[in-house]
């Protein structure tokens, strides 16, 4: 809906039509549980924010320049509550607002930041912890990001061919950041979130089978999502609590969607370039096609996160390999290459940096030092099932303290 308001209605009034979709849905929350959930809700909203938009520009003194131009725009918009809204314009008004957000005016990280918030709909404390910082600094970011592009008149136009791979770069990390929000939400009472999930495999598949568009690089990311997406189902239990992939039902692994991943695997393999996207929907692959959760090829995987850390060396990545080393090289190996790693600023505010730290403590005999770091993730802020999770995790560790205590004599 931003996306196709901000079309009519031009880039210079991005934070009105934000501010007349968010009114749209609020009353939606007032009106419908009394009135009824309409026809087709997508239309209704679309009426409600096109009205809201046409009221408060009519406030502006620019209006009476505008009026008759906007007014025919937004005419062509749905009006009705029994209108068929979706159309393959309006999935192409989604891609372009993809490619408007990742403009080469903006640094990489604003790029994405931006897409997220106008094409998926974080909201700023998410975009804050999908990029380890403040949401303060997220909100100024999204500000200036704004405010370049409107100085730019950038429209939602597709960039020319030349222009489209430094873009589609953005947007590949765009649906990526996407889907792992929904994989694995930062807040909230929900494990996952798959509304987001979806999306995100919604947009890169269109992405992949667009003519323009859909290179190896793109299925290969079409691929990890899939793979990962096939096991949404059993990430959580029946009370919502987080199920680790040791103790996931594989029967009830989605087929469809692992065979779909394993095609658009083998067709990222058409092209010349390994990018990142292919080595983590290697590592995807090799956790989802094993028979069992003892027969994964920890090593393969290992082999995989040396590749990519040598491409991408970022300190998630790095902390991420460290649960292939103490499966492949034991406990030892693995706190001796965490130890320095978790020291490093970034890593503090990520909450899995210290659960994997915590989990290589604990194999390592540590139990204090692995509670101390569980703890430490805990106070980052997780989402409801994480932070349950990671509470039983220091009960057993207390509890294991108490054996070892009763074993040698020395409990209270």
């Amino acid at each position: 809906m931003i996306a196709v308001l901000t079309r009519s209605l031009g880039i210079e009034h991005l934070e009105l039509v934000e501010d007349a979709v968010q009114d749209a849905m609020v009353k939606a929350l007032h009106r419908w549980p009394y009135h009824g959930v309409p026809d087709n809700p997508t239309a209704w909203i679309v009426r409600v924010a096109k009205n809201r938009a046409l009221d408060r520009l009519r406030r502006h003194s620019t209006w009476q320049r505008k009026e008759q131009a906007l007014v025919h725009s937004l005419s062509k918009l749905p009006s009705g509550e029994s209108e068929v809204f979706f159309s393959p314009e309006v999935r192409d008004d989604q891609l372009r607002m993809i490619f408007f957000c990742c403009h080469p005016s903006l640094s990489r990280d604003s790029q994405v930041a931006l897409t997220l918030k106008l094409a998926g709909g974080f909201g700023t404390h998410e975009l804050a912890h999908a990029f380890l910082v403040k949401p303060s600094t997220m909100a100024q970011r999204l500000v200036r990001a704004k405010r370049t592009l409107r100085r730019r008149s950038v429209d939602l136009t597709w960039p020319e061919p030349s222009a489209l791979p430094a873009r589609l770069d953005a947007a590949l990390e765009t649906l990526y950041l996407m889907f792992n929000e929904g994989y694995g939400a930062a807040e909230g009472d929900e494990l996952v979130r798959l509304d987001l999930c979806r999306e995100a495999i919604r947009l890169v598949l269109l992405l992949a089978e667009h003519p323009r568009i859909g290179t190896p690089k793109v299925d290969a990311l079409a691929a990890l999502l899939l793979f990962q997406g096939a096991r949404l189902a059993t990430r959580a239990d029946a009370s919502g609590d987080l199920l680790l992939m040791s103790a996931q039902d594989r029967s009830l692994w989605d087929r469809d969607l692992l065979r779909q991943a394993a095609l658009f695997l083998a067709r990222s393999a058409s092209g010349e370039k390994l990018s990142g996207y292919h080595l983590e929907a290697e590592i995807a692959a090799c956790h989802a096609l094993a028979a069992d959760y003892e027969s994964t090829d920890w090593r393969r995987i290992l082999d995989c996160y040396d590749a990519l850390h040598e491409r991408n060396p970022s300190p998630v990545v790095a902390v991420n390999r460290l649960v292939a080393v103490l499966k492949v090289d034991g406990a030892t190996a693995a706190l001796e290459q965490i130890d320095n790693l978790i020291e490093e600023k970034a890593l503090d505010r990520y909450y899995p940096a210290h659960a994997i730290h915590a989990e290589i403590l604990a194999s390592a005999g540590k139990t204090d030092a692995a509670i101390e770091a569980l703890r430490r993730a805990i106070d980052l802020g997780v989402s409801a099932p994480v932070k349950r999770h990671l509470e039983r995790r220091i009960s057993e560790e207390r509890g294991q303290v108490q054996i070892e205590q009763i074993e040698s004599g020395t409990s209270g």
